[in-house]
C-alpha cells in the first residue's frame, strides 16, 4: 500500500534486506555464502562483516570449511590467517552444474568443438597459449619500429583463455560422471574393493 511518502534511502533497503537475509539463514550458511565469492585471501573479521555475524563463529565456520576441502587458508602479513574459496571445490561445482544440464554425449561432442577451436587458436597464431601469444606480441612490439600488426585484440585472448578454462571444466565434469558412474557399478555389483 502507497502511502504517498517518499522511498527511504538505499542504506534502509540494504540493512532491511541484510536483517531478512540473517533471520532466513544460520552463521554457517552466511559464512559458506560469502566465502563462496572469495578468490583472493580475506581475513575472518572480513567475512563476519559481510555475513552479519561475530568474527568468533565466522573464524570457527570457515575453520569446518577448510576441514571440508571448501575453503584454503594461508598466512597474512601480520600472522592472522587468511581465507579464500579453495579451486578444488570450486571445480567440483562446476562440473556439477554441467552434469546436470548437459548429457554425457553432448559433452563428449561439446569436449571435441572446443579442443578443435584450440587447435585453430594454436594454429593461427603459431603458439600453444594465450600466454606465449601475449610474450610474443610484446616481443614483436619491442622489435618492430613501424611496422603493422596483424596480432588479434584482447578480446581474441580473452576468447582463447575463456575456451580453454571452459574446456578444462568440462573435462572435468566427464571425469566426475565416469567416476560417478563406475561407482554406481561397484554399488550395484557389491564390489568391495578398495578404491585407488
Amino acid at each position: 500500500m502507497d502511502d504517498g511518502s517518499p522511498p527511504g534511502e538505499f542504506e534502509d533497503v540494504n540493512e532491511a534486506v541484510g536483517a531478512e537475509w540473517e533471520a532466513e539463514t544460520t552463521p554457517y550458511e552466511r559464512v559458506r555464502r560469502v566465502i563462496e565469492h572469495a578468490y583472493d585471501p580475506v581475513s575472518a573479521e572480513t567475512v563476519a562483516e559481510e555475513a552479519r555475524t561475530a568474527p568468533k563463529t565466522a573464524r570457527k565456520h570457515l575453520n569446518a570449511l577448510a576441514t571440508e576441502g571448501f575453503v584454503e587458508t594461508e598466512n597474512g602479513d601480520h600472522g592472522g590467517t587468511l581465507y579464500r574459496r579453495s579451486p578444488e571445490s570450486l571445480v567440483v561445482e562446476q562440473a556439477a552444474e554441467i552434469l546436470e544440464r548437459v548429457s554425457t554425449d553432448d559433452l563428449v561432442a561439446r569436449i571435441r568443438e572446443m579442443r578443435t577451436r584450440l587447435g585453430e587458436f594454436q594454429s593461427e597464431y603459431g603458439v600453444e597459449s594465450p600466454e606465449e601469444l601475449t610474450v610474443d606480441q610484446t616481443n614483436h612490439a619491442l622489435a618492430a619500429s613501424e611496422s603493422e600488426s596483424d596480432d588479434p585484440d584482447p578480446e581474441t585472448i580473452r576468447e582463447w583463455k575463456t575456451l580453454r578454462r571452459n574446456l578444462a571444466f568440462a573435462n572435468a565434469a566427464l571425469a566426475v560422471g565416469n567416476a560417478e558412474r563406475f561407482v554406481d557399478d561397484d554399488r550395484r555389483s557389491g564390489d568391495d574393493g578398495v578404491p585407488v
